[in-house]
């Protein structure tokens, strides 16, 4: 029988079409044609790109010049501009202001031919890293009240270029999902004093049923009230509002729990396209108003189509279960030598 779930943070309702019940080799995933390893975001053609904001790269060599292996520079052709005042206007019953923000592409490796789950943990470690060195430098904009990391990645997921990269964009007000988001965390603590995903944390823990990956300081799990089929979200297990503050212990824990994750994503269904984003609290604004926020990174393959119901209704119709997608995903055997190195427990009950 189909269930409606209702998403304890956002109130928000979905439809778990248990009965379709598809797995894996059930949704088509069109194999995507690469063009060629020559683009401009590869090394040797830096001149081809604005300047860089932020490199990471060996100690002799020069900004703008080969020799990095993560590199940040502005977008080329940018949803936002830095120029602008963030002051609103009116023109009768409308709204409107300049286009001001920030762009920014983060490349996340030298090689064209990688994925980021395919980066070694010590470089996809970096890229987050870099996440976290733009987002405290943006923030100093006091203009900026929203920074938003994210990843598309494959063409359906609206990545416009093939090589390794991500995206930084500041905004001048806080997303309206943020804005949901922070009430939901807000109303839950002011009925029970506590973090709703804290306590998810621990029941999904206690439960084992929706649990992908343990690590000492992340877990990755499908979400009871998943909208898409093998959604996936990435919590730190301590309770955190802000991504910026991530500290340097959490980085390479992260860095394994977020590559497993998409390895075995990428290895149950075949590399599918997918949008990853980083749900985090806003910048500069009254610290109160942020004390109840739990950041977290959603990742959400592209594998069915919102359609009329979903754009009517605003409700998703998921026909993949959560606990079969979890299922699935604890069952897909990676190569994860780096947990032992690090010594990260993978937590064997949950395979």
């Amino acid at each position: 029988m189909p269930e409606w779930r209702k998403d304890p943070i956002l109130e928000r309702w979905v439809v778990i079409a248990a009965e379709r019940g598809k797995r894996p080799s059930d949704f088509k995933v069109p194999r995507e044609d690469r063009k060629g390893h020559e683009c401009p975001l590869c090394e040797h053609r830096e001149a081809e790109t604005p300047a860089e904001v932020l490199a990471y790269r060996e100690k002799e060599s020069e900004s703008n010049r080969p020799g990095w292996w993560v590199r940040v520079v502005s977008n080329k052709f940018p949803a936002l501009h830095i120029e602008g005042r963030s002051d609103v206007g009116k023109q009768g019953v409308y709204q409107l202001m300049d286009g001001v923000g920030a762009h920014e592409v983060v490349i996340e490796t030298p090689d064209h031919r990688k994925s980021l789950e395919s980066l070694n943990e010590y470089q996809v470690g970096e890229v987050i890293r870099a996440w976290r060195d733009r987002s405290l430098d943006l923030r100093r904009d006091t203009r900026f009240k929203y920074i938003q990391v994210f990843k598309n990645y494959g063409n359906a997921a609206g990545a416009s270029l093939e090589h390794p990269h991500s995206q930084i964009i500041a905004t001048p007000m806080v997303p309206a999902y943020i804005m949901e988001k922070m009430g939901g965390f807000t109303e839950y603590a002011r009925k029970t004093g506590s973090c709703i995903l804290c306590g998810i944390i621990q029941q999904e823990l206690r439960d084992s049923k929706r649990v992908v990956i343990e690590g000492k300081n992340f877990v990755s799990l499908t979400p009871f009230a998943s909208r898409f089929p093998f959604e996936t979200w990435i919590l730190p297990r301590e309770h955190q509002a802000d991504y910026g503050h991530i500290r340097e212990e959490q980085v390479g824990d992260l860095a394994f729990v977020l590559r497993s994750t998409l390895k075995k994503t990428s290895a149950a269904l075949g590399q599918p396209p997918y949008n990853m984003v980083l749900v985090t609290a806003p910048v500069n604004l009254a610290s109160g108003e942020l004390v109840h926020f739990h950041w977290h990174i959603e990742i959400m393959p592209r594998l069915t189509t919102a359609a009329g119901f979903e754009l009517g209704t605003g409700f998703y119709i998921n026909p993949t279960p959560p606990e079969v997608a979890a299922s699935e995903l604890r069952g897909t055997v990676i190569l994860c030598e780096e947990a032992f190195n690090n010594n990260i427990e993978v937590v064997e009950k949950y395979v």
